[in-house]
Protein backbone atom coordinates (compact mmCIF):
# COMPACT_ATOMS: atom_id res chain seq x y z
CA UNK A 1 0.00 0.00 0.00
CA UNK A 2 2.93 2.53 1.47
CA UNK A 3 5.69 3.56 -0.80
CA UNK A 4 9.12 4.93 1.35
CA UNK A 5 11.18 7.73 -1.30
CA UNK A 6 14.30 7.86 0.68
CA UNK A 7 15.65 5.01 2.45
CA UNK A 8 19.30 4.11 3.19
CA UNK A 9 18.83 0.66 3.35
CA UNK A 10 22.44 -0.21 2.05
CA UNK A 11 23.45 1.18 5.99
CA UNK A 12 25.69 -0.69 8.44
CA UNK A 13 22.95 -0.56 10.49
CA UNK A 14 21.40 -2.81 8.68
CA UNK A 15 24.20 -5.62 7.99
CA UNK A 16 23.20 -7.46 10.79
CA UNK A 17 19.52 -8.10 9.53
CA UNK A 18 18.56 -6.61 6.08
CA UNK A 19 16.61 -8.99 4.63
CA UNK A 20 14.54 -8.99 7.63
CA UNK A 21 13.99 -5.73 7.64
CA UNK A 22 12.56 -5.74 4.43
CA UNK A 23 10.44 -8.50 5.26
CA UNK A 24 8.74 -6.23 8.44
CA UNK A 25 8.25 -3.13 5.79
CA UNK A 26 6.40 -5.80 3.54
CA UNK A 27 4.43 -6.66 6.28
CA UNK A 28 3.39 -3.64 7.05
CA UNK A 29 2.13 -2.63 3.90
CA UNK A 30 5.07 -1.10 2.15
CA UNK A 31 5.25 -2.34 -1.41
CA UNK A 32 8.22 0.38 -2.87
CA UNK A 33 11.58 1.74 -0.85
CA UNK A 34 13.78 4.19 -3.28
CA UNK A 35 17.31 3.93 -2.24
CA UNK A 36 19.07 6.39 -3.20
CA UNK A 37 22.78 6.14 -3.34
CA UNK A 38 26.03 8.73 -1.43
CA UNK A 39 29.08 8.19 -3.34
CA UNK A 40 30.13 6.28 -6.18
CA UNK A 41 31.78 3.59 -3.62
CA UNK A 42 28.05 2.34 -3.12
CA UNK A 43 26.91 3.03 -6.52
CA UNK A 44 26.88 -1.31 -6.79
CA UNK A 45 25.29 -1.77 -3.47
CA UNK A 46 22.16 0.23 -3.75
CA UNK A 47 22.15 -1.14 -8.00
CA UNK A 48 22.27 -4.68 -6.19
CA UNK A 49 19.74 -4.42 -3.32
CA UNK A 50 17.30 -3.04 -5.56
CA UNK A 51 17.56 -6.16 -7.62
CA UNK A 52 17.64 -8.67 -4.33
CA UNK A 53 14.21 -7.04 -3.11
CA UNK A 54 11.33 -7.22 -5.13
CA UNK A 55 9.99 -3.86 -3.68
CA UNK A 56 13.14 -1.51 -4.43
CA UNK A 57 14.13 0.98 -6.78
CA UNK A 58 17.37 2.62 -6.71
CA UNK A 59 19.18 6.15 -7.55
CA UNK A 60 22.56 7.39 -7.98
CA UNK A 61 24.37 10.04 -6.36
CA UNK A 62 26.78 11.88 -4.18
CA UNK A 63 25.90 13.10 -0.97
CA UNK A 64 26.51 16.64 0.35
CA UNK A 65 28.25 14.83 3.13
CA UNK A 66 30.39 12.88 0.59
CA UNK A 67 31.49 15.77 -1.54
CA UNK A 68 34.74 16.86 0.35
CA UNK A 69 36.18 13.98 -1.50
CA UNK A 70 34.53 14.10 -4.58
CA UNK A 71 36.87 15.09 -7.56
CA UNK A 72 35.87 15.22 -11.40
CA UNK A 73 37.04 11.36 -11.89
CA UNK A 74 33.68 10.94 -9.32
CA UNK A 75 31.39 13.41 -11.49
CA UNK A 76 32.64 11.59 -14.63
CA UNK A 77 31.97 8.21 -13.38
CA UNK A 78 28.13 9.29 -11.96
CA UNK A 79 27.76 10.00 -15.35
CA UNK A 80 28.86 7.12 -17.04
CA UNK A 81 26.94 4.84 -14.75
CA UNK A 82 23.32 7.05 -15.29
CA UNK A 83 23.89 6.67 -18.64
CA UNK A 84 24.41 2.40 -18.34
CA UNK A 85 21.50 2.46 -15.89
CA UNK A 86 18.67 4.16 -18.77
CA UNK A 87 18.23 0.71 -19.50
CA UNK A 88 17.27 -0.53 -15.99
CA UNK A 89 13.80 -0.34 -15.21
CA UNK A 90 14.77 0.21 -11.30
CA UNK A 91 16.78 3.04 -11.79
CA UNK A 92 14.86 5.87 -10.51
CA UNK A 93 16.85 9.55 -10.91
CA UNK A 94 19.61 11.11 -9.34
CA UNK A 95 20.40 11.14 -5.49
CA UNK A 96 20.91 11.77 -2.94
CA UNK A 97 21.98 15.22 -4.03
CA UNK A 98 22.22 18.50 -2.61
CA UNK A 99 23.90 21.16 -0.60
CA UNK A 100 24.17 21.18 3.65
CA UNK A 101 24.73 24.14 5.74
CA UNK A 102 24.12 22.77 8.73
CA UNK A 103 27.66 20.60 8.89
CA UNK A 104 30.41 23.15 9.54
CA UNK A 105 33.27 21.63 8.43
CA UNK A 106 32.07 21.09 4.84
CA UNK A 107 33.43 23.55 1.88
CA UNK A 108 30.15 25.41 0.71
CA UNK A 109 32.05 26.08 -2.52
CA UNK A 110 33.27 22.73 -3.24
CA UNK A 111 29.58 21.15 -2.25
CA UNK A 112 27.88 23.54 -4.22
CA UNK A 113 29.99 22.80 -7.49
CA UNK A 114 29.49 18.98 -6.64
CA UNK A 115 25.84 19.45 -6.76
CA UNK A 116 25.69 21.76 -10.25
CA UNK A 117 27.74 19.22 -12.09
CA UNK A 118 25.38 16.37 -10.58
CA UNK A 119 22.38 18.71 -11.96
CA UNK A 120 23.69 19.05 -15.00
CA UNK A 121 23.53 15.67 -15.37
CA UNK A 122 20.13 15.24 -14.29
CA UNK A 123 19.62 17.92 -16.70
CA UNK A 124 21.58 16.30 -19.87
CA UNK A 125 19.45 12.73 -19.49
CA UNK A 126 15.86 13.90 -18.11
CA UNK A 127 16.03 13.11 -14.94
CA UNK A 128 14.61 13.68 -11.52
CA UNK A 129 16.62 14.45 -8.27
CA UNK A 130 16.21 14.01 -4.81
CA UNK A 131 17.72 16.63 -2.41
CA UNK A 132 19.06 17.35 0.21
CA UNK A 133 18.30 20.38 1.43
CA UNK A 134 19.25 20.89 5.34
CA UNK A 135 19.81 24.43 5.68
CA UNK A 136 20.28 25.34 2.23
CA UNK A 137 16.53 25.62 0.66
CA UNK A 138 17.36 28.49 -0.85
CA UNK A 139 20.58 28.00 -2.38
CA UNK A 140 19.34 24.42 -3.45
CA UNK A 141 16.01 26.10 -5.14
CA UNK A 142 18.23 28.80 -7.10
CA UNK A 143 20.53 25.58 -8.58
CA UNK A 144 17.71 24.02 -9.87
CA UNK A 145 16.55 27.08 -11.62
CA UNK A 146 19.51 27.67 -13.19
CA UNK A 147 20.08 23.78 -13.76
CA UNK A 148 16.55 23.78 -15.52
CA UNK A 149 15.87 20.98 -13.42
CA UNK A 150 11.99 20.79 -12.66
CA UNK A 151 11.42 17.30 -11.43
CA UNK A 152 11.86 15.11 -8.16
CA UNK A 153 11.93 15.24 -4.12
CA UNK A 154 13.07 18.20 -1.38
CA UNK A 155 13.75 15.26 0.85
CA UNK A 156 12.62 15.73 4.80
CA UNK A 157 11.84 19.02 3.84
CA UNK A 158 11.91 21.37 7.08
CA UNK A 159 11.92 25.21 5.46
CA UNK A 160 9.22 27.80 5.71
CA UNK A 161 6.04 27.78 3.77
CA UNK A 162 7.20 30.57 1.42
CA UNK A 163 10.71 28.20 0.81
CA UNK A 164 8.33 25.03 0.46
CA UNK A 165 6.30 27.38 -2.42
CA UNK A 166 8.78 27.91 -4.31
CA UNK A 167 9.96 23.88 -4.65
CA UNK A 168 6.43 23.15 -5.73
CA UNK A 169 6.06 26.33 -8.14
CA UNK A 170 8.90 25.03 -9.96
CA UNK A 171 7.51 21.27 -10.22
CA UNK A 172 9.16 19.52 -6.81
CA UNK A 173 7.25 17.14 -4.19
CA UNK A 174 8.65 17.61 -0.49
CA UNK A 175 9.02 14.50 1.20
CA UNK A 176 8.02 14.18 5.45
CA UNK A 177 8.74 11.86 7.26
CA UNK A 178 9.50 11.06 11.06
CA UNK A 179 10.14 14.53 11.91
CA UNK A 180 6.14 15.03 10.77
CA UNK A 181 5.37 12.36 13.95
CA UNK A 182 6.32 14.81 16.48
CA UNK A 183 4.20 17.26 18.60
CA UNK A 184 6.95 19.74 18.86
CA UNK A 185 7.59 19.68 15.16
CA UNK A 186 5.27 22.70 14.82
CA UNK A 187 6.48 24.05 11.49
CA UNK A 188 6.52 20.83 9.80
CA UNK A 189 3.28 19.37 10.91
CA UNK A 190 2.02 22.50 9.65
CA UNK A 191 2.83 22.28 6.26
CA UNK A 192 2.19 18.53 6.16
CA UNK A 193 -1.37 19.94 7.00
CA UNK A 194 -1.56 22.87 4.87
CA UNK A 195 0.38 22.45 1.78
CA UNK A 196 -1.58 20.67 -1.21
CA UNK A 197 -1.77 17.00 -0.76
CA UNK A 198 -0.41 16.15 -4.40
CA UNK A 199 3.07 18.02 -3.31
CA UNK A 200 3.79 15.94 -0.37
CA UNK A 201 5.20 12.14 -0.63
CA UNK A 202 6.20 9.65 2.40
CA UNK A 203 9.96 8.87 3.51
CA UNK A 204 11.45 7.28 5.76
CA UNK A 205 15.00 8.51 5.71
CA UNK A 206 16.15 5.18 7.64
CA UNK A 207 17.98 4.36 9.55
CA UNK A 208 17.49 8.16 10.59
CA UNK A 209 14.55 10.32 11.69
CA UNK A 210 12.95 7.75 13.66
CA UNK A 211 9.22 8.39 14.23
CA UNK A 212 8.27 9.73 17.75
CA UNK A 213 6.62 6.10 18.81
CA UNK A 214 10.47 4.88 18.18
CA UNK A 215 11.97 7.62 20.41
CA UNK A 216 9.74 7.92 23.52
CA UNK A 217 8.52 11.63 21.97
CA UNK A 218 12.00 12.87 22.62
CA UNK A 219 12.31 15.13 19.57
CA UNK A 220 15.94 16.16 18.24
CA UNK A 221 17.32 12.06 19.73
CA UNK A 222 15.85 10.41 16.41
CA UNK A 223 19.37 9.60 15.33
CA UNK A 224 19.86 7.47 18.39
CA UNK A 225 17.40 5.16 17.40
CA UNK A 226 17.70 2.85 14.51
CA UNK A 227 14.79 3.56 11.82
CA UNK A 228 13.42 1.57 9.43
CA UNK A 229 11.21 1.78 5.84
CA UNK A 230 8.01 -0.22 8.02
CA UNK A 231 7.89 2.71 9.94
CA UNK A 232 6.82 4.60 6.73
CA UNK A 233 3.26 2.96 7.36
CA UNK A 234 3.00 4.66 10.79
CA UNK A 235 4.35 8.59 9.20
CA UNK A 236 1.40 7.53 6.85
CA UNK A 237 -1.34 7.03 9.77
CA UNK A 238 -0.01 10.44 10.46
CA UNK A 239 -0.78 12.60 7.66
CA UNK A 240 -3.85 11.30 7.46
CA UNK A 241 -4.99 11.46 11.27
CA UNK A 242 -3.71 15.56 10.44
CA UNK A 243 -5.33 15.55 7.21
CA UNK A 244 -8.48 13.55 7.57
CA UNK A 245 -7.73 11.43 4.92
CA UNK A 246 -8.86 7.71 4.35
CA UNK A 247 -6.06 5.04 4.67
CA UNK A 248 -6.95 4.00 1.05
CA UNK A 249 -6.89 7.57 -0.71
CA UNK A 250 -3.88 8.46 1.33
CA UNK A 251 -1.97 5.36 -0.37
CA UNK A 252 -3.61 5.95 -3.70
CA UNK A 253 -2.35 10.01 -3.61
CA UNK A 254 1.26 9.28 -2.23
CA UNK A 255 1.58 6.72 -4.92
CA UNK A 256 0.76 9.32 -7.75
CA UNK A 257 2.88 11.96 -6.22
CA UNK A 258 5.87 9.57 -6.12
CA UNK A 259 5.49 8.41 -9.79
CA UNK A 260 4.69 12.08 -10.86
CA UNK A 261 7.99 13.07 -8.74
CA UNK A 262 9.95 10.21 -10.10
CA UNK A 263 7.93 9.51 -13.36
CA UNK A 264 10.51 6.33 -14.05
CA UNK A 265 8.54 4.81 -11.06
CA UNK A 266 5.53 4.35 -13.69
CA UNK A 267 6.51 0.76 -14.75
CA UNK A 268 6.93 -0.73 -11.44
CA UNK A 269 4.47 0.99 -9.41
CA UNK A 270 1.86 -0.36 -12.03
CA UNK A 271 3.19 -3.75 -10.93
CA UNK A 272 3.52 -3.29 -7.33
CA UNK A 273 0.59 -1.35 -6.61
CA UNK A 274 -1.53 -1.46 -9.39
CA UNK A 275 -5.29 -0.87 -7.82
CA UNK A 276 -3.92 2.07 -5.83
CA UNK A 277 -1.66 3.62 -8.40
CA UNK A 278 -4.83 3.32 -10.85
CA UNK A 279 -7.77 4.91 -8.25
Amino acid sequence: MWIDTHCHLDAGEFDADRDAVVAAAEAAGVRGIVLPAVAVSNFGAVRALSRRHAGCVYALGIHPLCSGSATQADIDTLAREVEASLGDPRFVGIGEIGLDFFVRDLDPAHQTWVCAQQLKIAREFDLPVLLHVRKSQDQVLAQLRRAGVRQGIAHAFNGSLQQAQGFIDHGLKLGFGGNMTFERARQIRRLALELPLEAIVLETDAPDIAPAWLTDGQFGEQRKVRNTPAEVAGVARELGALRGIAPDALAAAMWRNSVAALPRLAAFAATMAPAIVTA
